[in-house]
């Protein structure tokens, strides 16, 4: 069942750090040649998070980025949880950006700072 208290939901976070990067792209049309984690269709055209090194080799170009997800199930209506991980990583420079998925949320962070969003995150998980 999701957790909707934000107490809980920072306490049991876990945050999981994957190991090969992310990119982010735009697709405009034709047949998509890779696997997306994630999409978003907008006006201009269909955001696509995928493996950097599958997006690099289908021709995408992207900065290198970092997943973290969290392993606590987060309700959808859960206030505060967002804000929290967006704080505790603002505090440290580095920048978020969110997908929450139905399960878990997941959080894309520069690639070069990906260990000090994990250690920001931690910490925010036993204050």
């Amino acid at each position: 069942m999701a957790e909707i208290d934000l107490a809980v939901l920072l306490r049991t976070m876990e945050p999981v750090l994957h190991p090969e990067p992310y990119g982010y792209g735009v697709w405009t049309g034709g047949i998509l040649l890779i696997t997306p984690f994630a999409t978003v269709t907008e006006q201009e055209g269909m955001t696509v998070v995928a493996p950097l090194a599958e997006m690099r080799e289908a021709g995408f170009q992207s900065d290198p980025w970092a997943r973290i997800s969290l392993t606590v199930q987060s309700d959808l209506a859960a206030v505060g949880l967002t804000a929290a991980l967006a704080g505790a990583l603002g505090r440290e420079g580095i920048s978020c950006n969110v997908i929450a998925g139905y399960h878990h949320d997941h959080l894309f962070v520069q690639w070069d700072r990906r260990e000090d969003a994990l250690a920001a995150l931690r910490r925010l998980a036993v204050a």
